[in-house]
């Protein structure tokens, strides 16, 4: 009966995937998969073959999706962190370039839907999540319930603009509960760059379960280390494991993310980034 009740909760939680009109074309997408995380996927492998040096624009949200997220700190927080883990997996096959230099291939992606985090319920399932921890020799699940989530459409296109491949993701999150509207959006931006950065190295839809592990170039990274490319550092340093501690615990984001640096930055002022 449990489990029942819990599943329904979560679907009642999970987010449509929404078109948002921002790719070249959804006429090669194939059909929807999954229950709560939903995809649709196109790739050409053939396509990408003879890539070698790669180019992120950075992340925009749509009408729709910036409306749900009062803070223009809160979006930028998701939207980097969404290119910064593209750019750093995408490092494993190739070149990154920044955003203002012409490169073989061109990732841009889109928020079309986002779904704040209730942080009053995160703050109790991560009380009693912490709690029972000290007296279970389980860990309790997350309460279903307040969950936030995220609908992205992300595409790769080549130097004369001709798609060569497409991801539609949509999920809400059963991560550990982070005290932030954005905790959740901000879990699954990560996931949905892991995701759509394997389809453009294999040239291939993934299988569904990946068990190969870390590069040392990625483990670097993840841990706030100096990324393989300059380009990912207008993405900022990951937070490593402060931010897993603070994870652990919790706490917002915010706390442990680290702003890209200024100069980094720069690099989006130009049209060709836009």
């Amino acid at each position: 009966m449990t489990a029942r009740v819990s599943a329904t909760l979560i679907g009642c939680q999970s987010v449509p995937l929404k078109e948002a009109g921002t790719l070249t074309s959804y006429g090669k997408l194939g059909p929807s998969k999954g229950m709560v995380a939903k995809k649709r996927l196109y790739v050409d492998g053939q396509r990408l073959v003879d890539v070698k040096t790669v180019r992120i624009a950075p992340t925009t949200f749509s009408f729709a999706a910036a409306s749900k997220i009062k803070s223009d700190a809160d979006r930028d927080l998701v939207s980097n962190a969404l290119d910064r883990a593209l750019c750093v997996a995408l490092s494993d096959r190739y070149q990154m370039v920044p955003a203002n230099q012409p490169a073989d291939l061109t990732v841009r992606s889109v928020i079309a839907d986002i779904v704040a985090t209730d942080k009053a319920l995160a703050g109790v399932s991560t009380a009693i999540t912490i709690g029972t921890g000290f007296v279970l020799p389980v860990s309790v699940p997350r309460l279903p319930v307040g969950l936030g989530g995220l609908a992205v459409e992300a595409e790769a296109v080549d130097a004369s603009g001709l798609q060569s491949a497409a991801r539609r993701g949509a999920n809400s999150i059963l991560d550990k509960p982070r005290v932030s509207e954005v905790g959740d959006a901000y879990s699954f931006s990560t996931k949905f760059a892991d995701a759509f950065s394997q389809v453009l190295i294999s040239g291939k839809e993934p299988k569904a379960l990946n068990i190969s592990l870390p590069t040392r170039q990625r483990m670097q990274s993840w841990l706030g280390g100096k990324p393989k490319y300059a380009a990912c550092d207008a993405f900022g340093r990951a937070p490593g494991l402060v931010g897993a501690i603070a994870a652990k615990y919790g706490a917002p984001p915010q706390w442990t993310d680290k702003k890209p640096k200024a100069a980094a930055q720069q690099a989006f002022n130009s049209p060709i980034a836009r």
